[in-house]
């Protein structure tokens, strides 16, 4: 593979685990370089509370009992 898109769609080939572990691969390898992290995001508290509603709604579909 030479290209990013070569890569890119081999990542879209692999499973959610390996996914995750290559993400966390690369974190490790920006953070050993000295990348830093984007800036976090800043959220309103209307838009963070719907946001969360509908996190907390769309668990409640795939986990009835929680």
């Amino acid at each position: 593979m030479t290209t990013l898109a070569e890569i890119e769609a081999a990542i879209d080939a692999l499973p959610a685990s390996e996914k995750q572990h290559l993400l966390l691969h690369v974190a490790a390898r920006l953070k050993a370089q000295g990348a830093s992290l984007p800036d976090a995001r800043s959220l309103s508290r209307d838009p963070m509370f719907d946001w969360m509603a509908e996190d907390e709604a769309a668990m409640r579909r795939f986990h009835p009992n929680a």
